[in-house]
């Protein structure tokens, strides 16, 4: 059993007066299932069904819901207990009936704790027109993040150190070899519990390949037709050698139309296998997405991108992630670990562009914090090299950047190449979890009216 952070979520979900049922959304095996399972042990009372068997979809074919809930009960032999009942409605995407039942659930039996989770999820909810809207609440699950990797692999102490605000200095490089770790194995649950009890690194490409394989024979079966199938296959097959920024035409040296890549894409979106991410030229909020330029692409899990593309073998002993994949690999995973802290809603991280004549600019991540959205670069080169970063500083209103890799902590002063002056906060690429953390003690420390600390 691994536990995650998502538990305290739902701890505090179960304690509110004014609970709706719960959705939890996610990606196939992110752990949804387990997560609930783990959290029913705080119940005298668990009912746990999965849409997928007949008999049990059909108890939502009957009207109302004092039949619905007796069929419920009667079907697994049970009585419910007021207030300690918890029913788990699993695969919830295979009966827009039970879907639509959730708000009466709320409405006709508010003493009963419903969470509901499903795969391809997203794909059910845009068809119901009748989908309860204000009347549940949501739960976004990822992959594991570094925290809860360190966790699953009994790693106590150096969780501690990960959460020290700063981090030790002593700490550094173990975490940063315990990081390098989980950037080879990934974080899909069932995989890091399985490497944490055989520690065989070779069972992970087959185990890896296995669920790549589940993850596209998911998607297919929303394909309209055998000709959408195809640009299915070829489109998850080519996308993680993508090295940047796409172009939908022609997507992995096809004869695919811009369209047809297009639509592929959205659906490997809906599925959270696959994001489609685009640039803002925003340097003050709101973040403003620009959709006419070329996205990114994030995957769901790093662990299931370096084992598609056969990055094992570079990802041991390595001692710098920014020297794997032209860096691809640590700034896909530090975005990756930013957007596993935000479970109330689907989190993308941007990046920030400038494109002028004859000069194009382009920041790794934009960090919305207060009335500041903070450049993030994910590099390895000196200070004096981060000309894009420079860019975003020349035109931002406040003096606040960040830099990630490989070595430690430490904040300085620095001048842009046209002379503005500002802050840059270096910082290791295993705290991205912890990036709000240190962007508030930043924020807080450094004055954003002159050079020097408070």
């Amino acid at each position: 059993m691994i536990l995650r952070n998502s538990l305290s979520k739902l701890l505090k979900w179960k304690e509110l007066e004014s609970r709706k049922p719960l959705i939890i959304r996610g990606a196939r095996q992110v752990g949804k299932t387990t997560l609930v399972r783990e959290f029913s042990k705080d119940f005298s009372t668990y009912i746990e069904l999965n849409l997928e068997r007949d008999s049990e979809r059909r108890l939502f074919e009957l009207e109302g819901t004092e039949k619905i809930l007796n069929a419920i009960f009667l079907s697994k032999n049970t009585s419910p207990k007021t207030g300690q009942t918890l029913l788990f409605i699993d695969e919830i995407q295979e009966s827009p009936r039970a879907i639509t039942q959730l708000r009466y659930f709320l409405e006709d039996s508010p003493d009963l704790f419903v969470i509901a989770a499903g795969s391809l999820l997203e794909f059910a909810l845009s068809k119901i027109p009748s989908f309860p809207v204000g009347r549940v609440d949501y739960l976004y699950l990822h992959p594991l993040n570094f925290e809860e990797f360190l966790l699953a692999m009994g790693q106590l102490r150096a969780l501690e150190s990960l959460r020290d605000v700063p981090v030790p200095e002593y700490a550094h490089q173990i975490l940063k070899e315990h990081f390098h770790q989980y950037a080879l194995i990934g974080g899909m649950p069932a995989l890091v519990s399985d490497f944490a009890q055989n520690k065989n690194v070779e069972a992970l490409s087959s185990n890896y390949r296995k669920l790549w394989q589940a993850y596209k024979d998911d998607v297919e079966k929303y394909a309209k037709n055998e000709t959408e199938k195809r640009i299915i296959r070829h489109v998850i097959d080519t996308a993680p050698f993508e090295l940047d920024r796409i172009k939908f035409e022609g997507f992995g040296n096809s004869n695919y139309k811009s369209r047809e890549v297009g639509e592929a894409l959205r659906a490997l979106d809906l599925a959270r296998i696959i994001q489609l991410i685009y640039p803002t030229t925003s340097v003050k909020p709101p973040i403003v997405i620009d959709f006419k330029k070329r996205p990114r692409l994030q995957f769901l899990d790093t662990g299931l991108w370096n084992q598609a593309m056969g990055l094992q073998a570079q990802l041991i002993q390595v001692g710098d992630l920014d020297e794997v994949h032209k860096g691809r690999i640590v700034q896909h995973l530090v975005a990756q670990e930013i957007n596993s802290t935000v479970e109330d809603y689907y989190s993308t991280s941007n990046f920030w562009v400038r494109q002028e004549k004859d000069s194009n600019s382009e920041v790794d991540l934009i960090f919305p914090f207060e009335k500041y959205l903070i450049p993030v670069e994910v590099k390895s080169g000196s200070k004096g090299t981060l000309r894009s970063l420079h860019q975003f500083m020349d035109r931002c209103e406040h003096p606040y950047a960040v830099r990630v890799y490989a070595g430690e902590f430490k904040i300085e002063p620095a001048r842009t190449i046209a002379g503005t002056d500002f802050y840059l906060m270096n910082l290791p690429y295993y705290l991205g979890t912890q990036l709000e953390k240190y962007v508030r003690r930043f924020v807080n420390k450094y004055s954003s009216s002159e050079l020097g600390p408070k």
